[in-house]
């Protein structure tokens, strides 16, 4: 074997590297696919920038082995080339455990949302910081010590308590993950929780293992470089695996998983199968509309929502009608059907509700608060006081100016024609074929009609008479 056991560059150092890279491109394909392909909005708040850290994380940790564990044959000459830079902190605090904080971060959300019924008490901007200041008080310490030796490894009094850091918070994911384990969630979050788990247990154990043989058998060079190569493969299925967006972004989530040939999901009821979510009811396309009529009398109409959404939309104003849109949509789910009653709820605070959002509504500060701290997010009068106070808007700002625009003409012409075809359908489908204007007989009826045998051909012969 020659000295690139020692000093890098072996054939296999360069195998694993390519498949880091594959791993990487993937995971970018994966985080990236919604948002490019499916013109999906950007959301904001930690529904964006957790998944974002967690690919940067993921960044980290695969470069921070490559760096770290002599992939590459060249000689350390800078301070950026230095082990306590790349195994310690980018590896530690920026890597490994910055994924486990986020994935930490995610399942607490679940937690407080579907077994609390309440938005987390700590924003998480706050939470992730606390649970990663461990990680780096511990890298400050080893930094300090300098425990290290020329080839990136521990000794032994110092590898024994990084490994028990390590389960620790694989320890506080999986209590998390077993406190929601009985909620019937709708986007494989609950999947993706015990697969990150399954997949941090297992690297953790395959380095454990590494550094166990290498230690011991620090003179046969076929095992540093078969170990070196596990490690980072593992690590190149870990990050691929450990990756999800399910927890914060559902909705994107299953835009990132749609098959070709499977359902097209573009809203949240669509996506948690909500009754004709989405879809025109046949009975209300034969509505008159009357101007005159309340706008909230008005609204439930889908076929005229649907018109005035986009009057408001073209006037750069259709967040109200939208957030009505999505809270009719709420109102169809069942009480008793919690879990969906919770995703809709979430998906609205966080869409219309929470300050910055995406389409935030224009509501009083009141009715904001009592919405972001209710005790219930499952109550069904949740958002009653910031919808009334959106109709109200919406009568003020949008409604005169509709009845006016092309619009609305355009949809009173269309509903016309709507009315005309309903009422040639039911003509259709009403025709009654009675036995008494119809002179053929049972075995000659081209649509197989039985003719009733003994009054029939009575009434027939007096006809003939």
């Amino acid at each position: 074997m020659p000295s690139c056991a020692v000093d890098g560059g072996c054939p296999t150092d360069y195998i694993s590297i390519s498949i880091a890279l594959l791993s990487i491109i993937l995971l970018l394909t994966w985080s990236t696919s919604p948002f490019l392909i499916h013109k999906v909005p950007l959301p904001k708040g930690s529904n964006f920038w957790l998944p974002v850290i967690q690919v940067f994380a993921s960044l980290n940790l695969l470069l921070s082995i490559v760096m770290s564990v002599n992939f590459l044959k060249y000689k350390k000459s800078h301070w950026w080339q230095s082990c306590y830079l790349w195994a310690v902190w980018v590896e530690g605090p920026l890597g490994f455990g910055l994924l486990l904080s986020c994935r930490i971060v995610q399942t607490f959300q679940l937690y407080f949302i579907f077994v609390r019924r309440h938005l987390p008490p700590m924003r998480s901007h706050i939470f992730l910081p606390l649970i990663l200041l461990p990680w780096i008080a511990g890298a400050a310490l080893i930094h300090i010590a300098r425990p290290l030796n020329d080839r990136c490894h521990m000794k032994t009094q110092w590898t024994i308590p990084v490994i028990c850091f390590h389960v620790l918070y694989v320890a506080a994911l999986v209590g998390l993950t077993v406190a929601i384990r009985h909620i019937e969630f709708r986007f494989h979050e609950l999947k993706d929780l015990w697969r990150g788990i399954l997949m941090s247990t297992s690297s953790i154990g395959i380095w454990v293992v590494a550094y166990i043989l290498n230690e011991i058998h620090d003179d046969n060079e076929e095992l540093q470089v078969a170990s070196r190569f596990l490690l980072l493969t593992m690590a190149s299925i870990y990050v691929l695996a450990f990756f999800s967006i399910s927890s914060s972004q559902p909705l994107v989530s299953q835009m990132s998983l749609r098959k070709k040939d499977g359902p097209d999901f573009e809203t949240m009821g669509q996506a948690l199968g909500i009754p004709d979510s989405g879809l025109l009811v046949q009975r209300e396309s034969t509505q008159v509309i009357d101007p005159k009529e309340p706008l909230d009398k008005l609204l439930p109409n889908k076929r005229f929502r649907q018109s005035f959404m986009a009057f408001a939309d073209s006037c750069l104003a259709g967040e109200s009608v939208h957030f009505y849109e999505e809270v009719h949509e709420l109102n169809k789910i069942r009480v008793d059907d919690t879990v969906r009653r919770l995703y809709m709820a979430r998906h609205i605070i966080e869409k219309y509700i929470v300050p910055g959002s995406t389409m935030e509504v224009n509501i009083s500060h009141r009715s904001r608060q009592d919405i972001l701290s209710t005790a219930d997010l499952a109550q069904p009068d949740l958002f009653r006081n910031a919808l009334n106070e959106l109709v109200q808007l919406m009568i003020m700002n949008l409604a005169k100016d509709y009845w006016s625009s092309t619009f609305f003409l355009k949809f009173k012409e269309e509903a016309n024609m709507w009315a005309i075809d309903h009422d040639l359908e039911q003509a259709t489908t009403g025709w009654n074929f009675s036995p008494r204007l119809s002179s053929v007989h049972g075995i000659d009826d081209p649509f197989h009609q039985d003719q009733p045998s003994k009054d029939l051909d009575h009434v027939h012969d007096l006809d003939l008479q």
